[in-house]
């Protein structure tokens, strides 16, 4: 049984949760629109150029988490779900999900986005196993801190073997799909790489590599 692990983000989604949250928390007056859009797009950018300092962008990230109620933060969370992630999730990558679950494939995502925002998602997918960035909580709430290591670049590598010693698998057979550049460290340790709708980095070297290049959101 092997691991099919995938990146979410412009991989099994078609769109960003991280960059969107932000979106949708600017649109709805929860954080101070001009500041947010600015500071978000920014990070974005930095993301695509390989250039991204994530603890700087995690500290932007999780304040709002820190900054509001739970209970407040669950109701816009099912909103954003409803609203703006479900018309991102297509019927190529829940196929691809479900061709591997047939397979007897274990089905894993490992995503630098934090765990409040995509653990609904993951669910969605019907995946159990998630690796993601953790949001520090204390007393119930959000501290605007990250507990752990960020799985972002070589960071998913040292949480996925983390996840393996802790669970005795491993990764002979192991599948990754990835949109980004940002994850060669994890394409390049397991035995089967594969570019989704890849960035233009990415492409040149899944090209160089004779990896697979597959769509799961052109026509």
């Amino acid at each position: 049984m092997a691991l099919a692990i995938f990146d979410l983000d412009n991989t099994l989604l078609s769109g960003d949760s991280d960059y969107l949250w932000g979106v949708y928390l600017a649109d709805n007056g929860i954080v101070d629109r001009a500041h947010y859009e600015a500071e978000n797009a920014r990070f974005f950018e930095d993301y695509k150029a390989g250039r991204l300092d994530i603890y700087e962008f995690l500290a932007f990230s999780l304040r709002p988490l820190a900054d509001n109620q739970p209970a407040d933060l669950e109701r816009w969370r099912s909103e954003f779900l409803r609203e703006i992630i479900e018309p991102l999730i297509s019927a190529a990558a829940r196929d691809l999900v479900e061709r591997h679950r047939e397979r007897g494939d274990t089905p894993m995502i490992i995503t630098a986005t934090n765990s409040f925002v995509t653990r609904p998602i993951a669910e969605r997918f019907g995946i159990r196993h998630l690796i993601a960035t953790e949001p520090h909580r204390e007393n119930g709430r959000f501290t605007g801190r990250v507990a752990g290591e960020p799985s972002f670049r070589e960071g998913k590598v040292t949480r996925l073997r983390q996840w393996l010693d802790g669970t005795g698998n491993d990764l002979e057979g192991s599948y990754f799909y990835s949109d980004s550049h940002n994850d060669l460290p994890l394409l390049e340790l397991v035995d089967h790489p594969v570019a989704v709708d890849p960035d233009d980095q990415l492409k040149m070297v899944a090209e160089a590599r004779r990896w697979p290049v597959i769509s799961l959101h052109k026509p």
